[in-house]
């Protein structure tokens, strides 16, 4: 493993452009559970991963109930996004800002909703499936911090009148244009990407990483971040993988970076 993290942190640091796409394995050495792993939300509760499938159509058809879901205490979703919004960043967290403080990564693409990367430190961050700390206007896409939102009448409105709902992306719900437009862009971009915690098989976030090789792009350098081979590992996306814990490697990264300055 050490000549992989010597390796790593010399691609990074001969990079240009570098970027990182994180997902549920990022969050996981912070506390947060994943959804469909073997302790995963959804699995232990089948029932919530149901209520999750319908919860956009409950926004379109009931946006007060849908508001009292979002939002509620114990045995709603609302207590899951709750405790999101206390949990606190990990190791790997402050390892990506830190490159990002040092210029070497200019952007992180987050499968995850709980707003980690922006309290590690983050200033670019684009959350792929939004976040459980912001609301959106369903209307103008309009964004803004939760606790600017009140809740005293529901569902609350935008200043253009149109109904607001929490940034998080649900099932049957598209990403927002602004986001994907941003996120092709910041892929199209980049030179090097740093995939941790996630093996990018959920559409339409798995695609950024086709588009960063489409067309035989051999320039671009994918290193893989996680406790396990993925399908980017068999698939030969990635040009190699670190296997193990994002919180101890990438911070082993980041000192041998700083160390050889």
């Amino acid at each position: 493993m050490d000549d992989l993290i010597k390796r790593a942190a010399l691609d990074i640091n001969d990079s240009h452009y570098a970027i990182a796409l994180t997902g549920a394995g990022m969050s996981t050495e912070s506390g947060i559970p994943d959804f469909r792993g073997p302790k995963g939300v959804w699995t232990t509760d089948p029932g919530a991963e149901r209520k999750a499938y319908e919860r956009y159509e409950l926004f379109l058809n009931n946006p007060e109930k849908y508001w009292q879901e979002v939002m509620g205490g114990e045995g709603t979703h609302g207590e899951l996004y709750s405790k999101m919004r206390m949990v606190e960043p990990n190791a790997g967290h402050y390892a990506l800002a830190k490159l990002y403080e040092l210029g070497l990564l200019k952007c992180v693409i987050t499968q995850n909703i709980d707003g980690l990367h922006y309290k590690a430190g983050n200033k670019n961050v684009i959350e792929y499936h939004g976040s459980v700390c912001k609301a959106r206007c369903h209307a103008c896409g309009t964004r803004c911090e939760l606790e600017e939102v009140s809740l005293k009448i529901l569902p609350p409105l935008c200043r253009c009148g149109g109904s607001m709902k929490m940034d998080v992306v649900h099932f049957n719900e598209s990403i927002p244009i602004d986001i994907m437009t941003n996120a092709e862009r910041e892929v199209l971009h980049s030179d090097l990407i740093l995939v941790c915690g996630t093996s990018a098989v959920v559409y339409p976030f798995a695609s950024l990483l086709l588009l960063a090789k489409q067309n035989g792009n051999t320039d671009i350098k994918v290193i893989e971040i996680n406790m396990e081979k993925t399908q980017l590992t068999e698939n030969g996306i990635s040009d190699y993988i670190i296997q193990g814990r994002i919180g101890e490697i990438l911070p082993r990264i980041v000192d041998t970076i700083v160390k050889s300055a």
